[in-house]
C-alpha cells in the first residue's frame, strides 16, 4: 500500500530561476570565461612588466635543458658538478668566441672591398631607377637623400639612439644573470627541481615529475635539433654566398644561423638579406642565384633533415606554430618571437603527460579518426 501510494505523489517540477534556464547557464559560462581570460590578461601584464628577469630565466631554462645530456653523462661518471658545469661553460664560451672572432677577421679583412662593391652597386641600382618606365628624376633621389640626412641629424633619431643605449644595458644586465642562473641550472638542476616539488606528493608528484622531465626534454630537443638545422642552413647558403663571392659571406652565414631560431619566418629574411647584399655588390644575376641558393637549402631543410633531426620534440601543426610566433612576436617582440614556438611545445607537451607518460589529459584524447 506504502509503495504504491508513494509512486502516485506529483513530482514537483524544477523552478527555473533567471539563472538556471539555458540562457542564463550560457551567461554564467561567459562570466566564467570572462573571469579566466581576465586572470590571464593580468598574469600576462606582470610577466611583461618582469621580463628583465623571465627571459634571461627562460633562455637559461633552454640552455641547461640543450646541455642536460651532457651533465648526465659527466655525473654518471662521477664527474663533481661544479667541475662539470664549467667544463660546459667553458666550452660554449671557446665556440661563441671563435664564432665572434671569424665574424670580426672576416668584416675587417673585407670592409673595404664591402665599401667599394656598395658604392658601385649604389650607383648602378640609380642608374637602373632613371631608365625606369616611369619617371624618377635626379631631384626626387636627392630628395630622399636630404630626407635620410635630416632624419639621422634629427632630435628624433638622438632620443632612439638613447632609447638603443638604455635597451644595450638591459641586454647586458639580462646577459649576466642569465650566465648566473644557467650556472646554478646546470649545477644544482636536479636538486632544485626537487626543491620546488616539496609540497607534492602520490600521483600529484609523479605528474610533477611527468611534466618536469617532458619540459627539459623538449626543450632540449628543441635547442639541439634547432641548432643542427640552422647550422646546415647556414653552411649552405654560406658556402654558395663564398662560390659567388659575395663580400662578407661569413657574418651573412652567422646571421642566417641565428635567424633559423624563428621558424618559418627566419631564413626568409637572412636570405632576403643575404639576396640584397650579393644585388648591391655582385649585381642582380648573383642575387637571383642567392635566392635560388636560399629557396633550395630551406627546402632540402624542411622537408629531408627537419623532420629527421628534430623527431618528435616538435609536434606542433604549421598553423599552430605561425599564430604562436605571431602571438609571441606582439608581445615580446624578436624575443618573443624565438621563445613562442619552445613554450608553444612544453605546453602541448604537459597536455600530453598529464595522465601518464603516453596518455594525454582527458580534453585532449583522441576520440576518433582525425583525417582531412
Amino acid at each position: 500500500m506504502g509503495l504504491f501510494s508513494r509512486s502516485s505523489e506529483p513530482t514537483t517540477p524544477p523552478v527555473r530561476t533567471l539563472w538556471t534556464d539555458g540562457f542564463g547557464r550560457m551567461a554564467t559560462r561567459c562570466v566564467q570565461i570572462i573571469a579566466v581570460l581576465a586572470v590571464v590578461a593580468v598574469a600576462i601584464y606582470g610577466l611583461m612588466q618582469l621580463s628583465l628577469v623571465l627571459i634571461p630565466v627562460v633562455l637559461a631554462l633552454i640552455f641547461a635543458s640543450a646541455f642536460n645530456p651532457l651533465m648526465s653523462f659527466m655525473r654518471r661518471k662521477g664527474v663533481p658538478s661544479v667541475l662539470g658545469t664549467l667544463i660546459a661553460l667553458l666550452g660554449s664560451l671557446l665556440i661563441v668566441t671563435g664564432v665572434v672572432w671569424l665574424i670580426v677577421w672576416a668584416v675587417r679583412t673585407q670592409w673595404d672591398e664591402l665599401i667599394e662593391s656598395a658604392n658601385n652597386g649604389i650607383n648602378q641600382l640609380q642608374s637602373y631607377l632613371e631608365h625606369l618606365p616611369f619617371s624618377i628624376d635626379q631631384s626626387q633621389i636627392e630628395n630622399l637623400r636630404d630626407s635620410a640626412v635630416d632624419f639621422v641629424t634629427s632630435a628624433q633619431f638622438g632620443s632612439g639612439a638613447l632609447a638603443g643605449v638604455s635597451a644595450t644595458a638591459n641586454f647586458f644586465t639580462g646577459l649576466v644573470l642569465m650566465m648566473v642562473v644557467l650556472f646554478f641550472f646546470l649545477k644544482d638542476g636536479p636538486a632544485l627541481w626537487e626543491f620546488v616539488l616539496r609540497p607534492f606528493v602520490g600521483d600529484q608528484y609523479k605528474r610533477a615529475r611527468r611534466i618536469g622531465n617532458k619540459t627539459v626534454q623538449t626543450l632540449g630537443d628543441y635547442a639541439r635539433g634547432t641548432s643542427i638545422v640552422a647550422a646546415a642552413d647556414a653552411l649552405g647558403i654560406g658556402i654558395g654566398l663564398a662560390i659567388l663571392q659575395v663580400p662578407l659571406a661569413v657574418p651573412l652565414a652567422v646571421i642566417v644561423f641565428l635567424t633559423a631560431f624563428i621558424p618559418i619566418v627566419g631564413a626568409t629574411a637572412a636570405g632576403i638579406l643575404a639576396a640584397l647584399v650579393a644585388l648591391v655588390t655582385n649585381g642582380p644575376l648573383a642575387a637571383v642565384i642567392v635566392v635560388g641558393i636560399v629557396v633550395l637549402v630551406n627546402q632540402l631543410e624542411g622537408n629531408f633533415l627537419q623532420p629527421v633531426v628534430m623527431g618528435r620534440s616538435l609536434k606542433l601543426h604549421a598553423l599552430v606554430i605561425l599564430l604562436a610566433l605571431t602571438a609571441g612576436t606582439i608581445l615580446g617582440g624578436i624575443i618573443g618571437a624565438v621563445l613562442a614556438v619552445p613554450i608553444t611545445a612544453v605546453a602541448w607537451g604537459i597536455i600530453s603527460v598529464w595522465n601518464g607518460d603516453d596518455e594525454a589529459a582527458e580534453p585532449f584524447q583522441q576520440k576518433r579518426p582525425e583525417v582531412a
